[in-house]
């Protein structure tokens, strides 16, 4: 009987969570195209360069939506067997709660150790495709629109300020004045025309803009003793070839990109942790030794000099008596003792002003590290948690959903959407803590899990010993763990 309720587990659970999945990522796709479809449109991006982009988004999506969906599924599959009363006739078959579900375990960990490898591998290298095709969209600009009364500066090195487009013929232009800047703003030239027409040519790569009846306004650089002159030219037609190639979508080369915590293998972020932490250690250990410089009275045994007016030599406080001609010696070597003690005090002064600055810069410099190190530290254990929440919703799942005794899509939906919410709010506020150095990188990553776990246990337990219908539940659980 007990096969047969696994067979019975697992038709019903597959269906929900593939149906699930499919519908959360709907929902985050539409999501993503509400929020970023206008950055997209008037680009001339082809349509594959916009599935791509998808495509690469479709990573963070489904780290949201796997976890959310094996509690929806989990919820509704349970629900559906208290709600049948299959899982009462199983009880009363001798089937234990432990026995049913271990199954759903052993799917819980193959589920999270997919997402353990897509989290640390395929996720990052999604994240960086998806980061730098970003890059190429946003550099590049819209497509040749040309409209009245306005400048249009889409090309580079040009400006063009057209008066009347009439709107029967858009490639004819009338009142038309061109700026030149492929020479500099100093020699910029001013072409004005009275009427014009637009071509494009090379599958429009390139703008051929006819002008008729106009004048060019062109200052010419000097040569040597020459200088600067100005040129003005009339001409009844001209010919102009502008490229349009800056239009254009380019992708930029991926190995010219730098990779940051959302984009970096982890790896690579490991590795790069390591070398932070060896940094901040070497750094604290110089910033101790020029701490215990301090007190270790290397200020004042060093030797100072000075040579001054009268060849005044002076070493570690002694003064050769009558080097200083005229006046009496012993006067004369109190002042110089004098000198050498308040010269030995303010360089001592400024060699511990040099030293306390050289102190307070390592500080912030093994703080910077630290914190860095610990932005990538965050970023890891972010990816091992979100992985296991997929087995810690399915265990926390199986009991709740008996325990609801309801397996319709509803209530399913909203438990686990409240469930998800928490776990989702818990992980962001956890990260925002341990970036700003609140909290410990491994614990704001998993405390969410920690307390997702708490609950599933202690509902599995709940389910497994049937403490509903206990009348001592506690000496029910004394008597089975023999406490």
């Amino acid at each position: 009987m007990t096969k047969q309720f696994h067979k019975m587990m697992l038709r019903m659970l597959p269906g929900p969570f593939a149906a699930w999945l499919l519908v959360l990522l709907f929902l985050l796709v539409m999501q993503f195209l509400i929020k970023y479809l206008p950055q997209l449109v008037g680009k001339g991006l082809p349509l594959l360069v916009i599935f791509e982009l998808i495509s690469y988004n479709l990573a963070y999506m489904i780290v949201l939506a796997v976890p959310m969906a094996a509690l929806i599924a989990t919820l509704m599959a349970f629900g559906r067997l208290a709600e049948t009363q299959a899982y009462a006739v199983m009880r009363g078959a001798g089937v234990s709660f432990l026995q049913l579900v271990w199954p759903l375990w052993v799917a819980g960990v193959l589920l999270s150790g997919g997402m353990w490898v897509f989290n640390t591998q395929i996720h990052p290298e999604a994240n960086f495709r998806a980061f730098t095709l970003w890059k190429n969209i946003r550099e590049a600009k819209p497509g040749f629109d040309l409209r009245a009364g306005v400048v249009y500066d889409g090309i580079d090195n040009y400006r063009m300020l057209v008066r009347r487009i009439p709107d029967n013929d858009p490639n004819t232009l009338h009142g038309i004045t061109l700026y030149d800047y492929t020479s500099g703003v100093r020699f910029r030239t001013d072409i004005t025309a009275r009427q014009g027409a637009l071509e494009t040519r090379d599958d429009g790569r390139t703008l051929l803009l006819t002008l008729f009846d106009g004048e060019v306004h062109r200052p010419r650089p000097g040569s040597g003793t020459t200088p600067d002159r100005y040129e003005r030219m009339t001409f009844r037609r001209q010919l102009l070839r502008i490229s349009l190639d800056n239009l254009d979508f380019r992708r930029t080369d991926p190995n010219q990109v730098n990779r940051n915590d959302r984009t970096m293998p982890s790896s690579a972020m490991i590795e790069l942790v390591d070398s932070l932490e060896m940094t901040a250690r070497v750094k604290k250990n110089e910033l101790a030794a020029q701490i215990l410089r301090l007190g270790d009275g290397t200020l004042s045994s060093q030797s100072w000099q000075r040579t001054g007016q009268g060849r005044l030599l002076v070493r570690g406080g002694d003064m050769p008596r009558g080097d200083i001609p005229g006046g009496d010696a012993q006067t004369a070597a109190d002042s110089a003792a004098g000198r050498a003690q308040q010269l030995r005090l303010e360089t001592a002064r400024e060699t511990a002003r040099a030293l306390r600055t050289s102190i307070d810069s390592g500080h912030r410099t093994v703080r910077f590290v630290q914190d860095k190190a610990d932005r990538y530290t965050v970023e890891i254990h972010k990816k091992y948690s979100m992985a296991l929440a997929c087995l810690l919703f399915m265990i926390l799942g199986a009991p709740l959903g008996l325990s609801m005794r309801r397996g319709g899509l509803g209530t399913s939906a909203v438990v686990a959407l409240a469930i998800f919410m928490f776990h989702w709010v818990s992980l962001a506020n956890g990260e925002k803590f341990a970036d700003r150095g609140l909290m410990d990188p491994w614990l704001g990553m998993w405390l969410a899990n920690i307390v997702t776990g708490i609950l599933g246990l202690a509902m599995t337990l709940f389910v497994w010993l049937d403490l509903r219908t206990a009348a001592n539940p506690w000496g029910r659980i004394k008597k089975i763990f023999r406490l």
